[in-house]
């Protein structure tokens, strides 16, 4: 069953799209430290975050966004949850710029965008601080040399573990059933997590990314997951 057409809470309109690129620096997508010749204009390393200046309470958040796109997801989630801090991170620069001043002018004041990658590491998210993280529609990087590239490895997979409270979840999203397989061996394969969904029907999430709104007017097969961490 599809579900039902969502109004979204921002008007967009009002926001001119500055011209971003789908792809980004390649080398972006992989960890600092792996380069002896250190790229150009890698989004910042990041070590501590003061949550004043991202947060209107001052406090961590509560969910993660992970390839936030330009932010409509990020955006509605956070109205829809004013109790929660949302936080979403963007290997774009021009992206997460475009993000924070929708934020901004809207005075959304639990929503904030990163430009940065994970492939690094999120060490400044504190232990078990985390109750949800959206990993929606990553980059396929289809050809077996570029599989490097993608975000999602065990040691990414572990440090989500390492952030999650006690039975948090992970939501995935994907159109390619490659990258859906992919991603659910990774995830089951040391049994740390165990997976609570695959029906589309139980997905209870009043937010849509950009990418699944263009899916679903297209009638093109979104492959949905939750992970559950196992204590």
């Amino acid at each position: 069953m599809r579900r039902p057409f969502l109004i979204s809470m921002v008007d967009f309109t009002k926001y001119p799209l500055p011209r971003i690129r789908h792809h980004t620096n390649p080398n972006f997508y992989l960890p600092y430290d792996s380069f002896r010749v250190k790229p150009k204009n890698y989004p910042p390393l990041i070590k501590e975050i003061n949550w004043k200046k991202i947060f209107l309470n001052g406090k961590s958040p509560n969910s993660l966004d992970v390839g936030c796109g330009i932010g409509k997801f990020l955006l509605e989630f956070a109205l829809q949850n004013k109790n929660e801090n949302i936080l979403g991170f963007e290997v774009r620069q021009k992206a997460a710029d475009w993000i924070n001043n929708v934020i901004d002018s809207e005075n959304i004041k639990n929503a904030g965008a990163l430009w940065f990658s994970v492939a690094s590491g999120i060490k400044f998210i504190a232990d078990e601080s985390i109750e949800k993280i959206f990993y929606f529609f990553p980059d396929p990087w289809f050809k077996k040399k570029h599989h490097k590239r993608r975000a999602l490895t065990i040691k990414l997979i572990a440090e989500f573990r390492r952030v999650l409270k006690p039975k948090g979840k992970i939501y995935t999203m994907t159109d390619v059933s490659e990258i859906d397989e992919f991603q659910l061996e990774l995830f089951l394969t040391r049994k740390k997590f165990k997976q609570e969904l695959t029906d589309e029907t139980k997905w209870n999430l009043n937010a849509r990314s950009n990418q699944e709104e263009f899916c679903l007017n297209k009638k093109i097969r979104i492959l949905h997951r939750i992970f559950s961490k196992i204590n």
